[in-house]
């Protein structure tokens, strides 16, 4: 099992997502001293404080630095004793809600940071609820709420109850099973590696010591049925007296090893695995997760965006389906007019039948809507496996990303 875990911090504008990390990088002796010393001395500092302006060790964007904002998705690296960290810092700004789906795409954690000092009569800010859905929709098994700034509400234990509970019912509304809830103050450092002594009355971990304790999962299911897109057809022959055919492509799930049974989608053939390939060696099994290339004993036709199971274990192939998606685009999305999706290598026209939505769906707004494509869609939910799940929705004048989306269960 993997000892790295890939984690998200997301919130609001000015909820401290840099500092924290700024505050994880220090503690975890991921900043060596001259990088301490050089954010002390820098020029950009988002407060007049004597202690050094964390946030920076993030902020890398020269526009970013000037505006003492984040507008670009930040990886950083650290580690415990006990394990391996990535961590994405996302942006706040509700313009750049797509940032946030980018990082969230990979991510096994989610810390929803609350800034305490602006959250009043248990109504949490719209981008906690916007990002909130995001990771829920995405299938992020661990969302921790790190209610920030406890300093500047003087430690109060009732206020942080009452985010909690504001979150809870959030949460039930969006069907998050669970989460876990923390007090913090990331620019002093309570409750992010040691326990705080300002909140006696918390007695959980401390963020750390949770991220440590997070279960991890796989992200490429080995026991599951093999299942692979068609990336590129191989051929090389003409004077050659063996002419050769392969296909490649990354394996998502599963294994397959010479002999292999396998069936072609959406063509339903079955066929044979001849020979296999992965990092310039002949394989006789690769595992999920692997780039590879294999040749058929069977001369049969496959394509770019073709897709292979394990032969018994057909797929479901359906032309009316139904997705989430977040909007990404700042024109807004047009039922009248057609889209490419794109799913995997698989390229296809597609048309909304309905959106079940109120109002317009405009940048970073989330929806599920009915769609219908021209050529079936290899309908396996998002929950189910992410890497089949999941599409993107391209212009076809402009050519540009304007959805990220993600399959539920088939409607025929």
């Amino acid at each position: 099992m993997s000892h790295v875990l890939r984690l998200i911090t997301a919130g609001s504008v000015d909820d401290g997502k840099s500092t924290l990390i700024g505050r994880l990088l220090v503690e975890t002796q991921a900043i060596m001293q001259d990088q301490l010393t050089a954010v002390q001395n820098s020029k950009y500092r988002r407060s007049r404080s004597e202690e050094p302006d964390l946030a920076l060790f993030t902020d890398g964007l020269e526009d970013e630095r000037a505006q003492g904002i984040t507008i670009d998705v930040a990886y950083r690296y650290f580690a415990t004793p006990n394990r391996k960290f990535i961590i994405a810092d996302t942006p706040g700004h509700e313009q750049y809600t797509r940032n946030m789906v980018t990082g969230a795409s990979t991510a096994q954690a989610a810390i929803i940071l609350i800034d305490a000092t602006r959250v009043h009569n248990g109504q949490l800010l719209p981008q906690t609820q916007r990002h909130s859905a995001i990771a829920q929709l995405l299938g992020i098994r661990h969302i921790i709420v790190a209610v920030n700034k406890m300093d500047l509400i003087d430690w109060q234990h009732s206020h942080f109850e009452n985010i909690k509970k504001a979150y809870a019912q959030l949460a039930q509304e969006l069907n998050i099973e669970h989460f876990y809830a923390l007090p913090i103050s990331a620019l002093q450092g309570d409750n992010i590696s040691t326990g705080s002594t300002n909140m006696p009355w918390y007695q959980g971990p401390t963020l750390l010591s949770l991220l440590e304790s997070l279960p991890l999962s796989h992200t490429a299911p080995i026991d599951a049925p093999a299942r692979l897109f068609v990336q590129w057809v191989i051929r090389h022959g003409g004077s050659s007296a063996q002419p050769f055919r392969g296909y490649a492509g990354q394996l998502l799930s599963g294994s397959l090893q010479v002999g292999s049974r396998i069936q072609v989608w959406p063509a339903n053939r079955s066929a044979t695995i001849k020979a296999l390939w992965s990092a310039g060696q002949k394989r006789e099994q690769v595992q999920a997760g692997a780039a590879i290339t294999f040749s058929l004993k069977e001369d049969i036709d496959l394509a770019r965006g073709d897709f292979i199971s394990t032969a018994n274990h057909p797929v479901t192939l359906a032309q009316h389906n139904t997705a989430h998606i977040c909007w990404l685009d700042e024109q807004p999305l047009d039922p009248a007019r057609p889209y490419w999706l794109k799913q995997g290598t698989q390229t296809t026209q597609i048309r909304i039948k309905d959106t079940r939505a109120v109002g317009t769906i405009t940048d970073g707004h989330i929806a599920t809507i009915g769609l219908l494509s021209r050529d079936p869609l290899i309908a396996v939910p998002y929950e189910q496996l992410p890497s089949v799940g999941s599409f993107i929705l391209i212009d076809p004048g402009s050519h540009q990303t304007v959805a990220a989306g993600m399959l539920l269960q088939p409607e025929d």
